[in-house]
């Protein structure tokens, strides 16, 4: 149980009342460093969830997310705020440096305040885009597909089996018939991709405890492009 759950669980032990408060538990750790090729460089984070809220399909889950894609969000959600001020992300640093863990860390407090307050907001806890961002593995892209129905799996589907092999069976058959489909008229066999390795190497090594940042949200909620820039060419 990562360290959100544990906090509700020791805090629901000492006053059992908790249990039916609605709550949205978010963190905001274990930064890791990707290596793309000799030039590009990014750091994602992990992103766990606990919650008891009806908002959500899944009441613990955890996805690894990257500054742009966190932009991509903030702009999702403000074409569906109309007027409301959305919660500010951290701001472009030009000088952001990857090695830097004071820079880091300093992000994830930020990214940390940013998805405390948009849980907060009960409009916005309507945007399917938000629930997959948080709680699948899908892509920006796939998000924005899955989101206007446009893919053979329902937003359901992407959240409740985001770590089983049901998405990617029928993206493989997605792709397949895409593929057909274009060699058909043209005459071109289908091409196989081959699997991205993951080179992600843990930022903090054997890093203490206060790194996590969480934030525990007791209060009662209702339910309800081009490529994205980072701080620098090299850690999109």
């Amino acid at each position: 149980m990562y360290i959100g759950g544990l906090r509700f669980a020791l805090l629901q032990a000492l006053n059992p009342s908790l249990y039916f408060q609605e709550f949205i538990s978010v963190c905001v750790q274990d930064p890791r460093l990707h290596k793309e090729d000799m030039w590009h460089t990014y750091v994602d984070y992990e992103i766990c969830l606990h919650t008891n809220s009806m908002c959500f399909r899944k009441k613990s889950s955890s996805v690894r997310r990257r500054y742009s894609e966190f932009v991509w969000l903030r702009q999702c959600l403000e074409r569906n705020a109309l007027i409301m001020e959305l919660p500010k992300l951290p701001p472009w640093n030009p000088f952001f440096n990857l090695s830097n863990a004071h820079h880091v860390v300093q992000r994830m407090k930020g990214l940390k305040e940013f998805l405390e307050n948009v849980l907060h907001t009960p409009l916005l806890l309507s945007d399917s885009r938000l629930h997959l961002f948080l709680q699948s593995e899908l892509n920006t892209k796939k998000i924005e597909k899955c989101a206007l129905g446009k893919t053979r799996y329902t937003v359901a589907e992407a959240i409740q089996r985001s770590h089983s092999s049901y998405i990617s069976r029928l993206e493989d058959k997605e792709s397949c018939d895409s593929d057909y489909e274009s060699s058909s008229s043209s005459g071109y066999g289908v091409s196989l991709e081959t699997p991205a390795q993951d080179n992600s190497v843990s930022f903090f090594p054997g890093a203490d405890g206060h790194l996590e940042l969480c934030s525990c949200l007791s209060e009662s909620i209702q339910p309800p492009t081009p490529e994205l820039y980072d701080d620098s060419p090299s850690s999109l």
